[in-house]
């Protein structure tokens, strides 16, 4: 029992320290936020007193401020908007080929502002405003990156704020071209990589495409990153602000990530579609099928027979010979009836309507007999059957396997073993089409030192994290709300946390109780350890009278033996046998009295010891 409670207090004890540690480390991630940001409201809701005097302000408490990130490295470009404006950006004026005049002007609306939630006063951004509206600006780096041995780190900020139901958020890198016009960026304008989160209906991408140059002609070709393994559906849909990073090393490695946290990777050469390299050979397209080319595995039996009896034309069912219609059938009363309290609609027309008729309800009469109308035979399964006549399958002795066009090397083969040495870019553009608005960017940066992009990031958007987690609600809410929305998750609460309670309850409180020996003092009840001693002075007694035994039985021997060697000694031991026998009445009646003088033994138990 003593080990059972000092487990339960140890298994307590643990939690209450593991809870403590939880509580001080979510501490440290909010970086006290909340609580500057509460502090900053009070004293607003502080009215004059009832008497009407003034009570003096309190001292104003420093106002929590955004500060935007400043990079600590080398960089070819960073954006924060901490100015407020878009004096470095460019706003496209051309419009998209091939559709409608009204539709093709990219006048959508773009606008430097906080967030509507933000709760950071003073983090502004990159705020696409209108909704079914081609956006397009840019912005030039502070020099173009040229792909050599140095990797690439492209990342930036995004907030669906309102949600997204069909739009991208996905950022180009211009190339670096001799005619590129940041006045006439469009969706044609080249550009080296596309990265960036895209949804349309249920349809959740995070694209990750580069154009690759052919060698041989010169001409480019979008590859794409296979599709990430994760879930990117939270990303979309939580309303809270996303880092996305994308890494491409020289070795022709990639990662992309998103909040630090990898959900995709691969190698340029083996994970995109269409593949880097083509093919060395291809079918050859000149090639055809002869016309006696014998693809069946299998032929019909040519010599196979009909047989005489097999009859084709006899029905698959029956009707059943032997069946009986059953007593009490109705055949005169139909099994449907008109409705006799059906009344004809007052706004009934029969010249556009037609004649009326009651609607047809179950006949009564037919609910206590086995049936109404005419009565039929049920059918049953002909015996006979046997179907249409097929011939059996045979292996085809012509068969050639399937057909192939043969392989030629291919003409437009090359191998590029380093794709990653792309186009240089110099610009940043976002050309977007979007159902959705106020869709929110912020912290571009593009740079090619792992540590300095990490510095970048933790200034940036790590504050952010930690401000949206001080206000997300606590576990238990959670919990709550999500019960709410699913009931059936009650059931998982209870089976969680009641069923592990009642355990501990049981196996810490439920031990058998023992009973004080003082208990047997006021009753006749035996008590099991003095029925154990009974026992035990029993077997003694016992092996005390073999014992007696076997020594009287020796005892005899030798006195016949003596008696036989010396006549006159034997009065002389008759005389001490006697003795011996009273000395043990004597002894029997002091174990008695012994056994009386034992406490807390039942009368029950008391036993006349035998010799």
């Amino acid at each position: 029992m003593t080990l059972n409670w000092r487990l339960s207090l140890l298994l307590l004890a643990l939690s209450g320290v593991v809870w403590l540690a939880q509580a001080e480390d979510e501490g440290d991630d909010d970086i006290n936020v909340e609580d500057e940001l509460d502090a900053v409201g009070e004293g607003e809701d502080e009215g004059d007193d009832d008497d009407g005097e003034k009570t003096p302000p309190p001292p104003a408490l420093p106002k929590v401020v955004y500060k935007p990130p400043e990079p600590m490295g080398d960089h070819y470009f960073a954006e924060s908007f901490n100015k407020g404006t878009l004096d470095s950006w460019v706003l496209s004026k051309a419009k998209k080929d091939g559709i409608d005049e009204e539709i093709a002007k990219y006048d959508g609306k773009w606008a430097v502002e906080e967030m509507v939630d933000s709760r950071l006063p003073g983090d502004k951004g990159l705020v696409l405003k209108s909704r079914a509206k081609h956006h397009a600006i840019s912005s030039p780096m502070l020099r173009p990156f040229v792909f050599d041995t140095k990797p690439v780190i492209v990342q930036y900020e995004v907030n669906f704020q309102t949600g997204i139901d069909c739009g991208g958020a996905y950022v180009k890198l211009l190339s670096q071209t001799p005619d590129l016009d940041l006045d006439q960026f469009v969706d044609k304008t080249p550009y080296t990589i596309m990265f960036g989160p895209d949804k349309c209906g249920e349809d959740y991408k995070l694209h990750f495409i580069f154009r690759h140059k052919n060698p041989k002609t010169g001409e480019f070709e979008e590859k794409h990153a296979k599709k990430p393994d994760a879930d990117l559906r939270t990303y979309y849909t939580d309303k809270k602000t996303h880092l996305y990073t994308l890494v491409l090393n020289p070795d022709n490695s990639f990662e992309i990530l998103v909040d630090q946290l990898v959900i995709n990777s691969g190698n340029l050469l083996n994970d995109m579609t269409p593949a880097v390299n083509p093919t060395a050979e291809i079918e050859d397209p000149d090639d055809h099928k002869p016309e006696d080319w014998d693809e069946r595995p299998k032929i019909q039996d040519p010599d196979a027979v009909k047989p005489d009896d097999w009859d084709e034309e006899a029905p698959a069912k029956i009707p059943d010979e032997d069946a009986v219609k059953p007593d009490g059938w109705l055949d005169d009363e139909p099994a449907y009836i008109p409705d006799p309290d059906a009344v004809m609609p007052e706004d009934w027309d029969e010249e556009m309507d037609g004649e009326w008729e009651a609607p047809q309800i179950p006949n009564p009469k037919c609910e206590s007999a086995p049936g109404c109308g005419t009565w039929e035979r049920p059918m049953i399964e002909n015996p006979s059957y046997k179907g249409k006549w097929k011939p059996p399958m045979i292996d085809n002795s012509n068969y050639q396997g399937v057909w192939k066009p043969r392989k030629i090397s291919n003409p437009d083969f090359f191998e590029d073993l380093h794709p990653f040495r792309m186009t240089p870019f110099t610009a940043v553009g976002l050309e977007l089409w979007s159902m959705s608005s106020d869709i929110f960017f912020d912290n571009f940066f593009i740079t090619s030192d792992r540590n300095v992009a990490d510095r970048w990031a933790s200034d940036g958007w790590g504050l952010k994290k930690a401000a949206e987690s001080a206000s997300e609600p606590g576990l238990v809410t959670q919990m709550l709300s999500a019960a709410e929305e699913r009931p059936w998750l009650w059931v998982i609460y209870v089976l969680t946390v009641g069923l592990p309670v009642v355990l501990i309850f049981v196996f810490c409180c439920s031990g058998k109780k023992k009973t004080s020996p003082a208990d047997y003092k006021k009753t006749d009840e035996p008590q099991p350890d003095v029925k154990e001693e009974g026992e035990e002075e029993k077997a003694d007694e016992e092996e005390e009278g073999n014992d007696d035994e076997d020594q009287t039985e020796d005892k005899k021997k030798s006195d016949a033996e003596d008696s036989s060697a010396e006549p006159g000694v034997g009065e002389e031991d008759e005389e001490e046998d006697e003795e011996d026998e009273e000395d043990e009445k004597e002894a029997n009646k002091v174990d008695e009295k012994h056994e009386d003088d034992v406490p807390r033994r039942s009368p029950r138990n008391k036993k006349v010891r035998k010799d």
